[in-house]
């Protein structure tokens, strides 16, 4: 394995000032490094308003297992909309978008990169694949480590008042395990321990570690967001609808965690995820590990991430730190990510492996419906990925040890 110590002293560049990118970018200042924050025009007039007088305010429960906190005023080395201004001279990369701004990031990111760099996607969202692939198609041959997680490392939320994007983040609780992978994995490594420069996932290095998965796929596999956010927001639409309507309660109150979720929600988010261990058993590739009764709470399989797999609340009892998290309508990443991003692959692969997906494809059948779109035609696919013409052993290969077949 490489020597990682070189990124101690170099500046972090975050790209996207969303709520995860606001929150990483934060909490790595905060931890004492340099940190460059950068978004696109036109969302940085909104996503960036203040932060260079002000600097981010990073506050909020941050419930974790173990205790970890860090709270304060954070302020940064460069607030910019230029990609190359942003990363240029940084040891680590962060990727802190949703998949949508994924394509317009790596197009201005790809010319400027340089060798040394390492690259976190967050969450992966099949980034590294997309990321790789346009490598190729520029003939950009730098010697980057290129690799995503299954999560974020926290729940955060922006805080708007009355439309505007305010300068602060709030992180209601923090990740103490995170599963990523490289792609390839040969520099899988080297990857897990650079995030012991990374100030955004100390809870991580202070709690249970990072977790290396079985290929990007498996981080694929493991991203727990198609299972909670795809059948908990289309089959709580109602709750959602209605909430604040004739339920008499704050509509900006609701969570598909506290208000929607039950015994019934569970069972097809368990049956969507073994349906998910089927098509990673035919890849051959990995997919994080959970028992039946984890997805049969109000926090579903989403509590372990950050209090461990025996935290547990009730269906009877309300869920305090989710409340407010929304969705609040049904145009939503939850279904406009999840669905076309998620589900969508996993439904290609089990086209491309012979692997049968009816409740992934009744959740794009159901969104379809709601939002008239045709998510199957607006869907990534593994040819969009650049893997699409692959066999089996190729396609191992590729994500094992890069060696790419056309």
């Amino acid at each position: 394995m490489r020597k990682m110590e070189y990124l101690k002293n170099k500046p972090i560049a975050v790209l996207g000032a969303g709520a995860v990118g606001k929150a990483q970018a934060a909490d790595c200042a905060l931890a004492g490094a340099k940190v460059r924050i950068c978004d696109l025009q036109p969302f940085a007039e909104r996503t960036l308003f203040g932060i260079e007088r002000q600097g981010i305010k990073f506050y909020g429960q941050q419930l974790n297992l173990y205790g970890f906190e860090r709270t304060g005023v954070a302020k940064f080395d460069k607030v910019t909309t230029d990609v190359a201004e942003a990363v240029k001279g940084a040891g680590i990369i962060i990727i802190a978008t949703p998949s949508a701004g994924h394509r317009p990031f790596f197009e201005k990111l790809i010319p400027v990169l340089e060798d040394g760099q390492v690259i976190h996607i967050f969450p992966d969202n099949y980034g590294s694949l997309l990321l790789r692939k346009m490598m190729r198609q520029a003939g950009c041959n730098k010697d980057v480590i290129v690799g995503g997680w299954s999560s974020s490392p926290y729940g955060s939320r922006v805080d708007v008042k009355g439309g505007v994007v305010l300068p602060q983040i709030r992180v209601y609780y923090r990740a103490i395990t995170l599963r990523g992978a490289s792609l390839p994995s040969k520099d899988q490594e080297a990857f897990l321990e650079s995030t012991k420069y990374m100030g955004s996932m100390d809870a991580i290095t202070n709690g249970d570690g990072v977790v290396g998965g079985n290929t990007v796929f498996d981080t694929g596999f493991s991203n727990v967001n198609p299972i909670l956010h795809c059948p908990g927001t289309l089959l709580g639409v109602g709750t959602m609808e209605n909430y604040g309507v004739i339920f008499g309660e704050n509509k900006y109150d609701f969570s598909i965690y506290t208000h929607a979720y039950c015994p019934s929600i569970s069972q097809v988010q368990y049956t969507l995820y073994k349906e998910e261990c089927e098509l990673a058993k035919a890849m051959g590739v990995g997919i994080q590990h959970f028992d039946k009764k984890q997805f049969f709470s109000r926090e579903n399989i989403l509590g372990c991430e950050y209090m461990g797999k025996d935290y547990e609340i009730p269906f009877e009892e309300i869920d305090e730190i989710q409340i407010g998290t929304g969705p609040h309508n049904i145009s939503h990443r939850y279904i406009t990510e999840d669905i076309p991003v998620g589900c969508h692959v996993y439904h290609e692969i089990g086209k491309k492996f012979g692997v049968k997906t009816p409740i992934i494809d009744s959740m794009i059948n159901i969104a379809s419906a709601i939002l008239e779109k045709d998510f199957y035609k607006e869907g990534y696919t593994l040819d969009y990925l650049g893997v699409g013409h692959m066999n089996k052993e190729q396609l191992l290969d590729y994500l094992h040890n890069g060696v790419y077949v056309d």
